[in-house]
């Protein structure tokens, strides 16, 4: 289902114009335990819902940043840059 997506750059596109990244999640400590990385990498909340996803720009600027999307509606309720700090490698797990 195509729906519009607001780079926060580019302003309003065609959701084909951008590269899903997967939900946004937080990074496990360096001396996680394997079943805490093992949760990181492959359980997914996917929410009937509102959620934090990673989206690229990969038509336009290129730009990776954060939307809150409404799954079940496709309503895009936010665009915004990742926090200030935040480096790619707290990114998507490809990490482009």
């Amino acid at each position: 289902m195509a729906f519009l997506l607001n780079c926060p750059n580019c302003g309003q596109r065609n959701v084909y114009d951008f590269r899903f990244g997967g939900e946004v999640l937080t990074r496990p400590a360096p001396d996680a335990t394997e079943d805490e990385l093992t949760a990181y990498l492959y359980t997914r909340e996917n929410a009937d819902g509102p959620q934090r996803e990673w989206w690229n720009h990969s038509l336009g600027c290129r730009k990776w940043f954060i939307a809150v999307r409404n799954t079940h509606t496709n309503e895009v309720i936010e665009t915004a840059w990742p926090p200030e700090g935040t480096r790619l490698a707290d990114g998507p797990a490809d990490g482009e």
